[in-house]
């Protein structure tokens, strides 16, 4: 090694003495001969140059890209990102490519390197090459894009930023970016909120008190929903719903059904919490408790009394009459209104909406059929 150094060294030495004309027994020094391959000082420059060819050309290809989709904010920006991952992968392959033939490698001697690559893998390398594939798939097969929100395992939340060569990462509503490898969204369940559509259906869940009107417990939440400007709309199919859907030990169970416009489906916790505070500000302007678990001795039948007035008759004290109930604050034609069964409705929409796509793929199945045999009767 020393010796080869203080040929080169030499060999410079005399370059700089000869000037541009002494380039080249420089260039053409041997620095490695092995398996019949020559490596020269030449073609490490070439090599170096290569390389910051290379790089300079996927810099200035994804800055025009860039430039490209900010005067064009209509274009697929998902679709933009996956081409320009793909030829930054091809202008890399060229590159290596064109650096092996430059120092000397000729492409049959790739044969070689490829069994040095099959056993690397074998011995270390496949969880490197198994994430390199699944992002190329995760690329092509579209069903994970560069700003979409997942949902991983462990309740983990957040918008795709980016798709490398070996992990994707995912930065969450907190700020924190979480580099998952490629290979864990093949093998593993993972929730993309924004696959299809950016609307996204929540529900709110909240408890009132035994004996509470539920017509009142509607136009409660109804209200809290409206005050919400992550609500999509409050008329149509897709208004805000209340369901009634379970009794509790000391409450009964609600909840506020809510389409999200697309800005807040990707923020699933503040916009919970921002609902649940809009319930409590609404339920308590309605006067209805929100429960806790209690226990209550009733003595219904005190002088044909109850609640506060038979525990007033008991104690011996001028029975004071009781405020109209909160049911007389409805009037009936806002009751009539607020008494459908939003749950049953959703259903029975669905359900429509299901019969009509199958009668629909069946008549146009039966058209297609037909036309078929129309044109082989013209045959």
């Amino acid at each position: 090694m020393r010796d080869a150094s203080d040929r080169v060294r030499q060999a410079a030495e005399q370059s700089v003495d000869k000037g541009l004309d002494g380039l080249e027994p420089l260039l053409d020094f041997k620095l490695v001969h092995l398996s019949g391959v020559t490596v020269t000082v030449g073609g490490v420059v070439l090599l170096i140059l290569i390389a910051v060819a290379t790089w300079a050309a996927i810099w200035l290809m994804r800055r025009t890209l860039s430039r490209y989709a900010t005067r064009n904010p209509g274009v697929n920006q998902a679709g933009l990102y996956t081409f320009t991952r793909v030829v930054s992968y091809l202008f890399i392959l060229i590159g290596l490519l064109t650096a092996f033939a430059a120092i000397g490698v000729p492409i049959g001697k790739f044969s070689v390197f490829t069994g040095a690559l099959g056993v690397g893998l074998g011995f270390g390398l496949q969880a490197i090459f198994n994430n390199f594939i699944s992002g190329l798939i995760l690329l092509f097969d579209r069903s994970l894009k560069v700003g979409d929100f997942v949902e991983l395992e462990g309740d983990i939340r957040g918008t795709v930023r980016a798709i490398d060569i070996r992990s994707t990462r995912v930065t969450t509503n907190d700020n924190i970016d979480i580099l998952v490898p490629n290979s864990e969204f093949m093998t593993k369940r993972v929730v993309n909120w924004t696959y299809n559509s950016v609307y996204r259906r929540i529900r709110v869940p909240f408890d009132v008190a035994y004996g509470t009107d539920k017509e009142l417990v509607k136009k409660a939440a109804l209200e809290a929903a409206a005050q919400v400007p992550f609500t999509l709309a409050t008329e149509g199919d897709r208004q805000p719903q209340v369901w009634l859907v379970g009794f509790g030990g000391s409450q009964v169970n609600y909840l506020l059904v809510v389409w999200l416009n697309a800005e807040a489906s990707r923020r699933y916790t503040s916009v919970m919490a921002a609902y649940l505070w809009e319930l409590d500000t609404a339920l308590n302007a309605h006067g209805i408790e929100i429960p806790f678990p209690q226990r209550d001795l009733r003595i219904r039948s005190l002088f044909g009394l109850e609640g506060q007035a038979g525990l007033a008759a008991m104690r011996g004290e001028a029975i004071e009459h009781a405020e109209p109930s909160a049911k007389q604050s409805i009037d009936a034609a806002e009751r009539e209104r607020l008494s459908r069964n939003d749950a049953q409705a959703d259903a029975e929409r669905e359900i429509r909406e299901e019969r009509a796509r199958s009668e629909g793929a069946q008549q146009s199945t039966a058209d297609s059929k037909l036309s078929r045999e129309n044109r082989n009767g013209r045959d």
